[in-house]
């Protein structure tokens, strides 16, 4: 099982940028546990954060054309903005986790929409970055299911 994770704005500050939504753990470790919880379900990781919204479109279709079973997606602030980003994911027919850190029902009203969820097979939101490997731990049963 090859599982792609992609973060996107500002999410590379973690430990930094306002530790009363998001922690106090850094990006780095972060993607240290979430190598470990991967490595114990017996699933492949591959990584990726950028804060431009290309980058993150690419990278998804990389997921597609390189053989992924799935992605988790932390899209940042592109959740509440970006089409291209569903687009993408619709577009590969990827199975995918969207994730967030924070409880995003309890701030403010913009971040109430989530474009990316309408092409997500679950969304696990307000865990901190235990939300992570929730979201993993889900897909790995979609991905499961289906092979049945």
């Amino acid at each position: 099982m090859k599982i792609y994770v992609i973060n996107g704005p500002n999410l590379n500050m973690l430990g930094i940028r306002e530790p009363g939504h998001y922690g106090t753990l850094t990006y780095g470790q972060l993607l240290v546990n979430i190598k470990k919880h991967c490595d114990a379900i017996g699933a492949e990781v591959e990584f990726f954060q950028s804060n431009h919204e290309g980058d993150l479109v690419d990278w998804i279709q990389k997921a597609y054309f390189e053989g992924a079973d799935g992605i988790v997606i932390n899209p940042g602030a592109y959740t509440h903005t970006s089409i291209a980003i569903l687009d993408a994911v619709k577009s590969t027919k990827l199975p995918t986790v969207e994730v967030h850190i924070s409880k995003l029902e309890s701030r403010e009203d913009f971040r109430q929409v989530s474009y990316i969820r309408l092409a997500c097979i679950d969304s696990v939101i307000g865990l901190g970055t235990d939300g992570y490997n929730v979201a993993i731990d889900k897909l790995a049963e979609h991905l499961k299911a289906g092979a049945q």
